[in-house]
């Protein structure tokens, strides 16, 4: 058979729809990249720190002094209501209460409750909102995160960060739309975390997350082989652009054109990235507001000073993840470590962006992907406790556009246990994060296998009352 005519019997439908640069394939691939947003945004970009591993809101946020008089009771079924249990305790024979052993305090003017593990955040509480009442169905962690990052347990859908730079698309010609860093907590355990989670799914893999390293060339296939100077790169990818247009052209295949793209963006970085990554001129000062670790490359820290320049430089979602926030057991040795890991940078992040006029336009996001059980996992001593997955009912908080600063939002029943007052779902808190930036999240759709796809699937409700 002439293999010209075998080639050309293999196109596709859609292939076929795609073969004009005017065509009906050349339409929809337009349609696919950003446009305006469907109402005036309050946020630009969002920094989404993602503690990894769920967080004990028990200990940090979700104040209950109830507890103590309930200290080592079992935990009554009119309050557990024959609700699930993970492997690790479905098989206790009890689940003895344990309050938290470190000390709430009211802080500023809006009295948020904060822990004494928190001293730079409680500082400036009257600028973040908690969500106390945020609540998931996943009780293990990979589908618990891949709901928060994708809107489904199942892997395969894009993730939050891919929707916005297809909604929005870039703010800046140099650097990635959607930038994703990640930070080991010192235990040096912690859940996987798959590159999926910031993944494109079943958008064009333009709009997937580009991963940072902290050891080596921050990205992968960054810099020139030896003997490959720029001058010869660029030459190289005016050659392989003209056969990947050819290609373009014949088949109006999307992916071509994303790897046109990603080769052209590739070259921008090899400028743009040892400039973002060159923290020389950033002054003595702003290493000590983000504290002791920030000069040392990978830890949450710098990632941190490294998100706010990120921002500065347009772009428009960049997640931190930190890991080893899962604490069945020595949780009050463990825990105070993740915390003095975080907590001045997480609150240097939000002082350096306002004193830079960045806040207004930022939308910064802390949280897990749950909470922690009232119960102790395991065995229960004076100094020694730990505690399980517990989705129905976790604290998050929220910063910067578009948010009302000091506000608390949502109340659990005495034991931390159950929502009392404003339920609010993962889904809903997609729905918030998109409608800060300018999106009915409705709206943002993607038509893929016969049926329109969103973040939200076919749930999700604005959080009014935390909106500016």
């Amino acid at each position: 058979m002439d293999p010209f005519r075998e080639h050309r019997s293999l196109l596709t439908r859609r292939h076929f729809f795609g073969l004009s640069a005017t065509g009906i394939g050349a339409a929809a691939l337009h349609g696919a990249t950003g446009g305006p947003p469907h109402f005036a945004p309050k946020a630009k970009r969002v920094i989404y720190l993602f503690q990894s591993g769920g967080p004990s809101q028990m200990e940090l946020f979700d104040y209950k002094p109830r507890l103590k008089e309930f200290a080592g009771a079992d935990l009554p079924d009119s309050i557990r209501k024959g609700q699930r249990l993970t492997g690790m305790s479905a098989t206790q024979s009890s689940f003895p209460v344990v309050p938290s052993k470190f000390q709430f305090a009211r802080r500023g003017a809006s009295g948020a409750w904060v822990s004494e593990l928190l001293p730079n955040l409680a500082q400036i509480a009257d600028q973040l909102t908690f969500i106390k009442s945020l609540h998931t169905e996943a009780i293990n962690h990979d589908p618990a995160v891949t709901l928060l990052q994708t809107g489904a347990q199942i892997a395969g859908r894009p993730s939050i960060g891919a929707w916005l730079a297809y909604g929005l698309g870039a703010d800046t010609q140099d650097l990635p739309a959607f930038v994703v860093m990640i930070s080991p907590g010192s235990g040096g355990g912690g859940q996987p975390l798959y590159d999926r989670l910031w993944g494109s799914g079943f958008l064009p893999t333009q709009y997937q997350g580009v991963k940072f390293r902290s050891v080596g060339d921050p990205v992968l296939y960054l810099s020139d082989p030896p003997g490959f100077d720029s001058g010869i790169r660029r030459q190289y990818l005016d050659a392989l652009g003209r056969l990947n247009q050819m290609q373009l052209d014949e088949f109006g295949d999307p992916e071509i054109s994303t790897r046109i793209a990603q080769y052209e963006m590739a070259f921008r970085m090899q400028s743009s990235v040892p400039e973002l990554t060159n923290l020389s001129k950033e002054p003595d000062r702003i290493f000590e507001l983000y504290g002791p670790d920030a000069r040392k490359p990978g830890t949450f820290a710098a990632n941190c000073l490294l998100a706010r320049r990120l921002a500065e430089r347009g772009v428009r979602f960049i997640q931190l993840f930190h890991r080893d926030w899962d604490h069945h057991g020595k949780l009050p040795q463990d825990l105070p470590k993740r915390c003095r890991e975080t907590d001045q940078p997480s609150a240097a992040l939000i002082l350096d962006l306002k004193q830079r006029g960045l806040l207004d336009d930022t939308l910064v996001v802390w949280g897990g992907e749950f909470g922690r059980t009232v119960y102790c996992q395991g065995r229960l001593t004076a100094e020694e406790y730990g505690r399980d997955h517990h989705p129905r009912c976790f604290t998050i908080w929220m910063a910067g556009g578009g948010i009302k600063p000091g506000v608390t939002l949502g109340e659990t029943d005495d034991y931390g246990y159950n929502i009392t007052a404003d339920p609010v779902h993962v889904h809903d808190l997609q729905a918030t994060i998109l409608h800060c930036l300018g999106i009915d999240h409705t709206k943002l759709t993607y038509k893929y296998q016969g049926r329109y796809f969103r973040l939200t699937d076919v749930h999700g409700n604005v959080v009014k009352p935390v909106l500016a």
